[in-house]
């Protein structure tokens, strides 16, 4: 639980059809969980859509179209929308892809409070670079506020809880 809620970022990003995608209007109303990785990623990022692609996948409808996975990237270089559509795709059509100027994104990170993602290349020319970033996922009630985020490792069972809590807005602090 967060002390203070968290406003959901004002920011235009451009999702996988190519489509602009504001992040505050489209995800108005709905529980929106926000997560921002990379498509080479070896560990964080597969686990984290994997296990809330399963969740999504065995929610009770009513829930699920209650409940938005957004995954934005901090490699545009090499996720490209169809790089980026086709890795989501192995967890959940249904969990949306984003992208944007590394400006944007990084400004949406320190609006959550959280710390930009940082390239660690060994050369400008290096394409097998490793990304630092965040293993946090943001979860904004349909307030558009964040009072809650989950760390790497959360586990499907308690996804598969809280979000139907996070959908009737009964969540609260323990």
């Amino acid at each position: 639980m967060l002390a203070e809620p968290l406003p959901k970022p004002d920011i235009a990003l451009t999702a996988t059809d190519g489509s602009p995608f504001p992040l505050r209007a489209a995800t108005d109303g709905f529980v929106t969980l926000v997560f921002f990785g990379f498509t080479h990623c070896p560990n964080v990022c597969p686990v984290t859509m994997a296990n809330l692609g399963t969740v999504l996948a065995n929610l009770e409808p009513a829930v699920a179209q209650r409940v938005k996975v957004l995954f934005i990237t901090v490699d545009p270089r090499r996720d490209t929308p169809d790089v980026l559509r086709a890795w989501l795709d192995h967890f959940s059509p249904d969990i949306v892809g984003l992208t944007g100027d590394s400006a944007t994104v990084a400004q949406a990170q320190v609006a959550l409070k959280l710390p930009p993602a940082v390239i660690e290349r060994k050369s400008p020319a290096d394409t097998a670079y490793s990304v630092g970033h965040s293993a946090l996922v943001v979860a904004f009630t349909p307030d558009n506020l964040a009072h809650v985020v989950y760390p790497f490792g959360t586990r499907q069972e308690d996804w598969a809880h809280d979000l139907p809590e996070l959908v009737r807005g009964a969540w609260s602090r323990p």
